[in-house]
């Protein structure tokens, strides 16, 4: 069976030592000495100031809605996973839906002012399989309109945009440490924010309000990461540029065998992570018989993003005429180090096939 991700797990020896450290003090939470190191180690390896590991990838965006006092309307993008756009309702917000450009899938910075009201508060957006956002004009448009900017970064672990961290952009940056994404803690994220007293903020509101153990200094909820997270995430970074490099070469397996027109366009001076490898077919109807005819082989890719998440259900009725198309025609392929060539060739000829 080949799936569309695969996890890595680092030698079980090397997580097992982290465990012994954790059974030898018994502290298990409550940003353990584990937890700090991984933070400390995230700092130096991504070139960000301030660091905050937690729970998961979800929780920092719910949590930086929250410390930047958003209210009423945030702009977002209708092409990402529901956990952004759940954020922005979840929180009380209402969410202002931008269609994407056609290219590079991120929101379509062209189309952001005609949709701020005076009841926008902030933008936030999506770099796409960790393709980035145009960060620069985003940044003109915010400060011309004194909007906070928001960056749901969960595919982004080692993206660098015209040479900077991409999490060194926006007021806060959020990433996803889930087990299927290139660096992961099993289940955590993090969040990003380059202003000290915003993070200190952030840190308040990811460990109920606390300030020392008998202070509560604002309101906050639980999004700590366990110290088993945080050994699994030390585990695993001194693999992440091994990882990264075999996702590449699987990537560029699949750019040589398929054409060109169906892949997606990274922005011009990205240093890109490969954590994904999605193809724009033609039609629904062509991707779902690519998608019948891997599965009879035990292939399964996924429909990722899908759908737009202008017509979820619980939200009134937008229209992105873009997003809706491409959510219907992009697929992820299997992507992972170690897959074979000849699963990679066998996948591409499946699909070159029905093209």
């Amino acid at each position: 069976m080949i799936n569309v991700t695969k996890t890595f797990l680092p030698p079980q020896s090397e997580y097992q030592s982290l465990l012994e450290s954790i059974w030898k003090s018994g502290w298990i939470t409550n940003r353990g000495v584990l937890v700090r190191q991984l933070e400390n180690k995230l700092s130096t390896y991504l070139n960000t100031e301030h660091v905050l590991a937690t729970a998961n990838g979800t929780l920092p965006i719910q949590i930086a809605i929250k410390a930047l006092g958003l209210k009423g309307e945030i702009i977002t993008t209708p092409f990402s996973y529901v956990a952004t756009v759940s954020s922005i309702v979840w929180e009380g917000c209402n969410p202002i839906f931008v269609d994407i450009h056609p290219e590079y899938l991120t929101i379509d910075d062209t189309k952001i002012e005609e949709a701020i009201t005076k009841n926008t508060t902030a933008i936030l957006a999506t770099h796409v399989y960790g393709n980035p956002c145009n960060v620069r004009a985003i940044e003109v448009i915010a400060k011309k309109h004194n909007l906070k900017v928001i960056y749901d970064a969960a595919h982004c672990f080692g993206v660098k945009y015209k040479q900077q961290s991409i999490f060194n952009y926006g007021d806060v940056s959020t990433c996803s440490f889930h087990a299927t994404k290139v660096f992961h803690t099993g289940e955590g994220g993090a969040i990003f924010a380059r202003d000290k007293d915003l993070f200190d903020q952030l840190f308040l509101h990811h460990n109920f309000g606390h300030f020392g153990k008998e202070d509560f200094l604002s309101i906050g909820i639980n999004a700590k990461m366990s110290e088993l997270q945080g050994a699994m995430g030390l585990a695993v970074l001194p693999y992440i540029d091994e990882i990264i490099n075999g996702r590449k070469t699987v990537f560029e397996m699949y750019s040589q065998l398929l054409p060109q027109d169906i892949l997606f366009k990274i922005r011009e001076g990205t240093q890109w992570n490969y954590s994904y490898c999605p193809i724009i077919l033609k039609s629904e109807k062509q991707l779902k018989i690519i998608v019948k005819k891997l599965s009879e082989e035990a292939i399964f890719p996924r429909r990722y993003f899908y759908p737009s998440l202008n017509k979820l259900s619980y939200l009134p009725h937008s229209v992105c005429k873009i997003s809706e198309d491409i959510s219907q025609r992009v697929l992820c392929l299997p992507l992972y180090p170690g897959l074979e060539f000849k699963y990679v060739e066998k996948i591409a000829d499946i699909i070159n096939k029905e093209l």
